[in-house]
C-alpha cells in the first residue's frame, strides 16, 4: 500500500526537497503541499493524506493550531501528523503531542529518518524513540504538571495494561514490549488498543504524555 503524504512548510525549498526525497520511495507518494496552516487544513480535508509533515512556525496560522483543527475535525481516519521542528521549541512539541500529533522530526534530519518517520507512524507507533524526546516531555511536565485524568481511569486498566503504558512511555515498540513482557506482538496490540479506548487517547504519543502527566512513570 502506498502512503500518501502532505507537506506543510512556509519555505518552498523545504517542501520541494522533502517531496523529491519522499517521492523516490516506492511506498510513499506526496499528494500535495501547503505554505501555511490555513491552507493545510483545507487540503487535508480535500486530499485526505495518511501522513502530514507540519512545520511549527508559519504565517497566518501556525502548525500547532492547524494540527489542532485537523485532529479535532472528526476525520476518520485522521491523518498522522509529524511536526517539523527544532530542539528550541520544547513547549510546542509537548503541546503537539498532547493534542494528538504522532511525533516530531528535525528539519535537518537525514533522509533515512524522513522515510522511517512515515513508516513508523503509519504502523501505529509513535515517533518518540530518541531519548531527547522523552527528556523533553518529562521536563515540560515537571514545569507544568496538571493531571488531566482521574484515578478511576487508571484503576480501569488491568495490571498488564498498566505495564503496557509504562513500556510505551519508555519509547519501546510493540516488538520490544512483547519481548520485555514475554507475550506476543498481537497481545501487545490488543493491550494498546484497550488502553487507548479506556483512557480515550488517540495514539501512542498521547499515551506517553499521559503517563508522565499522571505519574505512571
Amino acid at each position: 500500500m502506498t502512503v500518501s503524504v502532505l507537506i506543510v512548510d512556509d519555505q518552498a525549498m523545504v517542501r520541494q526537497g522533502f517531496a523529491a526525497l519522499l517521492d523516490a520511495q516506492t511506498d510513499i507518494s506526496v499528494i500535495g503541499d501547503a505554505e501555511n496552516g490555513a491552507i493545510a487544513v483545507a487540503k487535508v480535508d480535500a486530499l485526505r493524506p495518511d501522513v502530514v509533515f507540519m512545520d511549527v512556525r508559519m504565517p497566518e496560522m501556525d502548525g500547532l493550531e492547524a494540527a489542532r483543527r485537523i485532529l479535532g475535525s472528526g476525520l476518520d481516519p485522521a491523518p498522522r501528523i509529524i511536526m517539523l521542528t527544532t530542539f528550541d521549541l520544547d513547549d510546542y512539541v509537548y503541546e503537539a503531542l498532547r493534542i494528538g500529533c504522532s511525533g516530531f522530526l528535525l528539519k535537518d534530519a537525514p533522509a533515512e529518518e524522513l522515510f522511517r518517520a512515515v513508516r513508523v507512524v503509519v504502523a501505529g507507533e509513535a515517533l518518540l524513540a530518541p531519548t531527547v524526546t522523552r527528556r523533553l516531555i518529562r521536563e515540560t511536565v515537571a514545569r507544568n504538571r496538571r493531571p488531566r485524568r482521574t484515578a478511576r481511569e487508571l484503576e480501569s486498566l488491568t495490571p498488564r495494561e498498566l505495564e503496557t503504558v509504562e513500556q510505551i512511555a519508555t519509547g519501546r515498540s510493540n516488538a520490544e514490549i512483547a519481548s520485555e513482557l514475554f507475550i506476543s506482538e498481537e497481545t501487545v496490540k490488543t493491550h494498546v488498543r484497550r488502553v487507548l479506548q479506556k483512557l480515550t487517547l488517540r495514539d501512542r504519543a498521547q499515551v506517553v504524555v499521559y503517563a508522565y502527566e499522571n505519574g505512571v512513570v
